[in-house]
């Protein structure tokens, strides 16, 4: 199994986490569905590391670079102020859909684009995907499991059985990742597609916090035409809450393989513990 996280430099003490949680067993199974707003009780458990090395998979070369910028970009967020304007808004809740896995697979890495010991990377656009979660002042929340679940380049969700035959095997459609003392998390997987259905194209997010019912959110593209089209983008309060959950991806310079960078700060309606 992999052993080593792929984690951005400036994250500290975070590290990649296929952390059980209630309802999860040793072979994977998850917690029960939960698709309320709030947070309440709940609880996150035990942790098992199942990581890939960094330096393995193709373009790995890439990815290490990206990380070193990565960690130039995080010391900018972590700037007292930097985030005033959008600490007036919390990150809004977004149904979790119905494609959260029902078995989680084997591995549940931060790598979407390697399945275990796979040489052959996913087919898709790659991204890169970071950011902080951050309580409603501000700082940064440890421990906190962030998974999040896509479609493959087809539109094609790993739950999703009655289109199996045509999921992109290579990839790994789930992923988890333990934030550290910075609050950040990275994620590498595809941009996202749209698909019959869905007009935005989106990627799933679940957060779970010790003591909290999970919480979801999706996140969008910026710029998608597919956006305006789409009833539950749409339904997402006002323009200023959209804008919170939609997200520019830009291409990484100097990267040959055409990869993109996006950035997701996750802030959420708690207080911590004294």
């Amino acid at each position: 199994m992999n052993t080593n996280p792929i984690v951005p430099s400036s994250a500290g003490a975070a590290r990649l986490d296929t952390a059980t949680t209630p309802g999860d067993s040793g072979c994977g199974s998850p917690s029960p569905l939960h698709q309320g707003r709030g947070w309440g009780e709940g609880s996150l458990s035990g942790s098992r590391a199942e990581d890939r090395p960094a330096g393995s998979g193709p373009a790995s070369g890439s990815r290490r670079a990206f990380l070193a910028r990565l960690g130039l970009g995080a010391a900018l967020f972590a700037v007292p102020g930097a985030f005033a304007e959008e600490l007036a808004r919390k990150t809004p809740w977004v149904e979790e859909g119905p494609f959260y896995p029902p078995k989680l697979p084997l591995d549940t890495d931060n790598d979407l684009l390697i399945v275990n010991d796979s040489i052959t990377p996913a087919v898709g656009e790659v991204t890169h995907l970071s950011g902080r979660v951050l309580d409603k002042r501000g700082d940064p929340i440890r421990n906190a499991a962030v998974e999040i679940w896509s479609v493959d380049s087809h539109g094609i969700y790993l739950a999703d059985s009655s289109n199996r035959g045509q999921y992109d095997s290579h990839f790994q459609g789930f992923g988890r990742f333990l934030t550290g003392s910075t609050g950040e998390y990275y994620f590498r997987t595809l941009r996202p597609v749209a698909y019959p259905g869905r007009r935005a194209p989106h990627i799933h997010f679940k957060l779970k916090l010790k003591g909290r019912d999970p919480w979801t959110t999706q996140l969008f593209v910026k710029g998608e035409p597919g956006n305006a089209q789409d009833g539950l983008w749409r339904g997402i309060g006002d323009e200023q809450a959209r804008a919170l959950v939609t997200v520019d991806f830009v291409p990484v310079k100097a990267s040959r393989l055409g990869e993109l960078a996006a950035r997701f700060d996750i802030v959420l309606d708690i207080t911590p513990a004294a």
